[in-house]
């Protein structure tokens, strides 16, 4: 009986001495490692289980308030745009000398006009007597009324107006 509680014994200590050597040799070394791992993944999201919780829900408010200040954003530039196509970057301006007894171009044709052509000509015609202006809308490049040859040059001068 004594031998084979020795025999017992000796394969209980045998297997401690293996299994000592397996957690020294492999389990620590990869133990070791997925803590690391671990601790890296935990430092990313701010903390443990509860602060990984917590940068989320910081995160997603982030991300609702970045959300919120793009349709800000997106309005903002919308009027803008609105504005920027009503507003009258083409300008045509021609001076000329509307009666032969009358000096010094003091006569004139102004062309005032959008993007897509659209706005007014005003003519101002000097004479020695009276000064008088005229207003004529235009559309596409085209005034709705006759216009002077005066005119005609003040819009292709507004037409030709870089934007």
């Amino acid at each position: 009986m004594q031998i084979l509680m020795t025999a017992v014994l000796a394969g209980l200590a045998s297997a401690l001495v293996v299994t000592l050597g397996y957690h020294l040799i492999v389990a620590a070394p990869r133990s070791r490692r997925l803590r690391a791992i671990l601790d890296t993944h935990d430092g990313l999201l701010g903390g443990g289980a509860s602060g990984a919780v917590d940068r989320l829900a910081a995160l997603q408010r982030d991300a609702a308030a970045a959300a919120a200040a793009r349709e800000v954003a997106v309005a903002r530039i919308d009027a803008l745009e609105k504005i920027a196509r009503s507003e009258l970057p083409r300008v045509g301006f021609v001076r000329y000398n509307a009666f032969s007894d009358v000096g010094s171009d003091l006569s004139y044709a102004l062309a005032l006009l959008t993007r897509d052509g659209d706005g007014v000509v005003l003519s101002s015609i000097y004479s020695r007597e009276d000064t008088r202006t005229y207003g004529k809308a235009v559309a596409g490049f085209k005034p709705a009324q006759d216009p002077s040859a005066e005119e005609l040059a003040a819009i292709a001068k507004a037409r030709a107006a870089a934007t």
